[in-house]
């Protein structure tokens, strides 16, 4: 082994694995901090989180990190952070600014879309800086619904995403009113300008690789119980979230946010009423668990929209959260939590009026 460089080394005798392991077991402390909820229940969705969160990191790492060869990788539905929105689909990959890129797709009937490049990431420096953005507002699409978009620093005739020096990645929204009726968009990414085919793996990759995973992880669960626990203070209300701070985490430029944490007893119910609806895209509802994953929306009404939503009579519209059907179509289901985060989002919005919260007893509705 005298011949190999100390990184060769440490993939070699299994160091760099070892220091990785011991870095997973440390997140631990994150979960069982004392400002997490202490239960059986809440402790385990943790835990679980984190081999959602892992899976995810070690896939975008290991499969999905070739700026040259990039190759754009989906969260799925069962990878779950920030208050991910089950009306979306979130896609992405690494990006080099030195490259210039091209996006080819079809825009099919998907209602929103949207691409934003991205710099720093919440393992660097719990920063995602959105440096470029356009969406379908913005978007050139042939009749056919095909379209091209370039990716590059320089400034491109036609669609065109702007890369800086710092830029490292690309995030894309795909947002549906009705995933039933509505065909996500097909998307490619390649490199311009190149014949070459990608390089066999390197130890350098591995070692850098599981450094990158630790670190994303750390900076991942930290953020996320950070603002979990900073919602306390507003339990069952809807206050405007910190707009600034949510697009320096990747927020999307177009979307007006509301955080908060509710936390109700098996025969409460909280009333979210939304008295004035502006003119907007669209705007949603959901609940999350205590990490700020959705609940599981492909089982349980846990979100409403613009368009899956009932109205009343004067535009207006109300949500009822409990544990139990109140008999309201707009009843947003708890999925068996006690207790976790939720999020309001006006999207593309001509103002944002407030959101109004009270907490009542299930026998006053169902009476």
């Amino acid at each position: 082994m005298s011949d190999h460089s100390p990184i060769e080394k440490a993939v070699i005798d299994g160091t760099a694995w070892r220091n990785f392991c011991d870095e997973l077991k440390s997140l631990a402390d994150i979960i069982t901090r004392d400002d997490t909820p202490d239960d059986v229940f809440n402790r385990a969705e943790g835990f679980r989180y984190l081999t959602r969160l892992l899976r995810n990191s070690l896939n975008a790492t290991m499969e999905f990190s070739d700026e040259e060869f990039p190759d754009l990788q989906s969260l799925g539905h069962m990878v779950k952070l920030g208050a991910d929105n089950p009306d979306n689909i979130y896609q992405g990959c690494r990006l080099n600014p030195n490259y210039d890129y091209k996006i080819t797709g079809n825009r099919n009937s998907v209602f929103y879309l949207s691409f934003s490049s991205i710099s720093g990431s919440y393992g660097s420096n719990a920063k995602m800086i959105v440096d470029g953005f356009i969406d379908n507002g913005e978007l050139t699409v042939n009749d056919d619904g095909s379209f091209e978009i370039i990716v590059s620093v320089n400034q491109h005739e036609g669609n065109w995403l702007p890369l800086t020096s710092a830029t490292k990645s690309i995030n894309i929204r795909q947002t549906f009113l009705d995933r039933s009726q509505e065909k996500a968009a097909d998307l490619t990414i390649a490199r311009i300008g190149t014949n070459e085919k990608p390089t066999p793996f390197t130890a350098q990759q591995m070692h850098d690789g599981l450094k990158q995973v630790g670190q994303y992880m750390n900076g991942t669960v930290n953020l996320f119980a950070d603002w979990s626990a900073s919602f306390k203070p507003d339990i069952n209300t809807l206050p405007p979230a910190d707009q600034a701070y949510c697009q320096s985490i990747g927020g999307d430029p177009n979307i007006f946010y509301f955080h908060s944490y509710w936390e109700l007893a098996e025969d409460e119910a909280l009333v979210i009423e939304a008295k004035t609806i502006p003119q907007c895209s669209t705007w949603n509802f959901q609940l999350d668990n205590y990490w700020m994953e959705s609940l599981d929306y492909r089982y349980h009404q846990i979100t409403l929209n613009k368009h899956t939503a009932t109205y009343n009579d004067d535009g207006s519209v109300r949500l009822i959260v409990a544990h139990q059907d109140p008999g309201d179509p707009n009843w947003i289901d708890t999925a068996g939590h006690l207790l976790g985060t939720m999020c309001w989002r006006w999207i593309g919005a001509s103002e944002y009026p407030p959101v109004e919260t009270r907490v009542v007893k299930i026998k006053d509705l169902l009476s």
